[in-house]
């Protein structure tokens, strides 16, 4: 079997599957947004390449499932598929990942489940992950994990490749020392990680947290330290860091990490506005405005995305400022948590609630205050929602990066429009420009969503164009082109040390 020189793990497969005359076809993503479509790109300037996630069967499917298969279109790579039961789905993803680990990196801890976690379940899961990687990956292949639900890879790949070539990328936040220090399995995790050549995270902070919870387990020696990179914003907001960390060493083993974050893919963006249904959307929705303002908020129903503290932010508005009644949209797409997350029921009710209390006490013949959307909009939607928004209002409470941020300044091309965003979210020490705010503060709430209505179109067009060089420099390929490069120069230096010893 020839060996892949490029291992990407993740949980979320690259393809769409779709059924005709009975026969199961493996086919590009109709929506290919995000980071899924910069991963696969990498396969191209590899001779072979294998993508590992996983696959929930039934019983049925089990006996003769297909562990390897080709996407139509797309050659040189194959994903390789972990078959899992719901049952094992269930407590590896909604359980052990969504209740007891999710809420830590959100620095949320009274939200944190201990009983119902699974632990064996997860570190045979993980180890099935590894088995896999170790099974397709080349002696010299770069294994590259992304996120926390793979957290103990690296550590199983160690044992059974002990020269292996790995990399991993956090996705979400890495908190403090003393939030993270509440997992039990907290060992086990830091081991694995400091198993790693490269660890990558979004932004200085969340490395700098980790560097501090590895040395509060481990003995850790600091190699390297230098001032953060250019772009990133070195003091003055709530997760700003001046110097970072690089380079540690533990044991044996020289573990490189990198804060750098996630970009979008703006070019895909700006293909997108241009296509005709995205234009007809924008025009149809303008037209349904009249004139009105539209303020645009989307996300996920979560704790952590803080869509309570906007809705109310948003009654507070109507209740100071009557002369906005019938002059401002507030439209709200907060997709609803996939069956089976059951710490979100709360969170969703919640929200829903105050989107009917908030109408029943404001709206009009012809005007509702908030337009509430729970289903995924297609992408030519969303973009054009962008487009014709004002104002796009994201302020979660704690997000590892936050890419509505960053897809909003794309759509609106430098030119105007306004961003109100959390100080608790990645993006902000990339895009200190923005209406910066503190979720947690009623007070800075009203303040900005003020700001925001006032602000001059001459204002608009100097901050936007400013955030808008920020966000098509530092895109998706620049992230992934780094950390890529990075791996490379680690290799070098891996030989460099060689060449000594043997001289």
């Amino acid at each position: 079997m020839e060996k892949s020189d490029l291992v990407i793990l993740y949980h979320r497969e690259p393809y769409d599957e779709v059924i005709e005359n009975g026969v199961i076809h493996y086919r590009q993503k109709k929506s290919p947004n995000g980071i899924l479509p910069t991963l696969k790109s990498f396969f191209a300037s590899v001779s072979r390449g294998t993508w590992i996630a996983w696959k929930q069967v039934t019983a049925k499917q089990k006996t003769n499932f297909e562990t390897k298969v080709n996407i139509e279109g797309e050659g040189n790579y194959s994903v390789y598929r972990i078959p899992l039961t719901a049952e094992q789905v269930k407590h590896f993803y909604h359980i052990t990942s969504k209740e007891a680990f999710w809420p830590i990196l959100h620095s949320f801890p009274y939200h944190f489940t201990y009983e119902s976690s699974d632990w064996a379940n997860f570190q045979e899961i993980n180890r099935m992950f590894a088995e896999a990687a170790c099974e397709e990956a080349a002696d010299d292949a770069l294994i590259w994990i992304h996120d926390y639900n793979l957290w103990l890879v690296p550590y199983y790949i160690r044992q059974k490749k002990p020269n292996a070539r790995i990399a991993f990328f956090h996705h979400t936040p890495f908190p403090s020392v003393d939030i993270f220090n509440i997992l039990p399995w907290r060992e086990a995790i830091v081991d694995s990680l400091l198993c790693c050549d490269i660890v990558g995270f979004h932004i200085p902070r969340y490395s700098e947290n980790f560097v501090n919870v590895a040395r509060s387990l481990r003995e850790i020696e600091i190699v390297h330290q230098e001032p953060v990179p250019e772009h990133l914003t070195p003091v003055g907001t709530a997760l700003a860091e001046p110097e970072v960390i690089t380079q540690i060493r533990h044991k044996n083993q020289l573990v490189n990490i990198d804060a750098f974050p996630v970009g979008t893919n703006p070019q895909h963006i700006l293909n997108t506005l241009q296509k005709e249904e995205t234009k007809a959307h924008v025009a149809k929705i303008k037209e349904e405005l009249q004139g009105r303002k539209l303020i645009l908020a989307t996300g996920r129903v979560d704790y952590v995305k803080g869509n309570q503290e906007m809705l109310e932010t948003y009654e507070r508005l109507l209740e100071r400022r009557p002369e906005l009644h019938g002059k401002v949209n507030f439209v709200v797409s907060c997709v609803t948590p996939a069956a089976g997350m059951r710490v979100y029921k709360t969170a969703q009710s919640q929200i829903e609630q105050l989107v009917g209390k908030i109408n029943g006490k404001y709206a009009k013949l012809g005007w509702s205050p908030i337009l509430l959307f729970t289903q995924p909009l297609p992408f030519h939607e969303l973009i054009a929602l962008y487009k014709a928004a004002d104002i796009c209002w994201t302020t979660p409470l704690r997000d590892g990066l936050n890419l509505v941020a960053k897809e909003y300044i794309v759509a609106h091309e430098g030119k105007d429009g306004v961003l109100i965003l959390s100080e608790f979210v990645g993006a902000a020490v990339e895009l200190p420009e923005s209406i910066l705010t503190n979720p947690y503060s009623m007070d800075r709430m009203n303040d900005a969503i003020d700001r925001a209505l006032a602000m001059s179109p001459e204002e608009q067009e100097k901050v936007m164009s400013k955030m808008y060089q920020t966000v098509t420099t530092y895109d998706v390929k620049y992230w992934a082109d780094r950390l890529l490069e990075q791996f490379k120069n680690t290799k070098h230096q891996e030989v460099a040390d060689k060449e000594l010893v043997t001289t």
